[in-house]
């Protein structure tokens, strides 16, 4: 497993959210990025926990947050599996007042609940060897990298990592 940072949200060029999932432990332009395709409400709260940036109201992860703490519980990680036929896996591992227990998640939902709670974010090694695309993006120039990236988008689809749905 590698554990991983949101390393940016974009959209592609159909219009669908993907997020950039980066190993902590690779420097940018280097190694690859794990692209998963997710919906816009889990793109918006991923990018509000992120960002750190207030809400009037709480989205539907600070309330699975709330309910935790309530209950005396913690994140303590999640991980992305495996990826079959195109739909990424994930479960939220969490320490409850009745022990450990591993809890099946949309890994859009548990990256959203990871960026409330501080939790780190795992990724199996198979999936990042299946589903990962090589960095190109250097650092130099940030203009010059989110236009090559914009292009990388608007000519990759979902299919090319086997047909997701809004599971992951």
């Amino acid at each position: 497993m590698a554990q991983v940072r949101v390393a940016g949200i974009a959209v592609d060029g159909a219009g669908q959210h993907v997020i950039l999932l980066k190993p902590i432990d690779e420097l940018p332009g280097s190694g690859s990025v794990l692209p998963i395709w997710i919906g816009q409400q889990e793109a918006t709260s991923i990018l509000i926990a992120v960002e750190g940036a207030p809400v009037p109201r709480p989205l539907a992860h600070d309330l699975m947050r709330r309910l935790l703490e309530a209950s005396g519980s913690d994140v303590v990680r999640v991980e992305v599996v495996r990826i079959e036929e195109g739909t990424f896996y994930a479960v939220v591992t969490l320490s409850t007042p009745a022990g450990e227990r591993v809890v099946d998640a949309r890994p859009s939902d548990a990256i959203a609940l990871a960026s409330r709670t501080s939790a780190p974010i795992w990724v199996a090694d198979a999936v990042m060897a299946d589903a990962g695309v090589p960095d190109f993006l250097p650092e130099e120039d940030a203009a010059e990298r989110l236009e090559e990236f914009k292009r990388f988008l608007d000519d990759i689809e979902p299919e090319d990592f086997g047909e997701p749905d809004e599971t992951g």
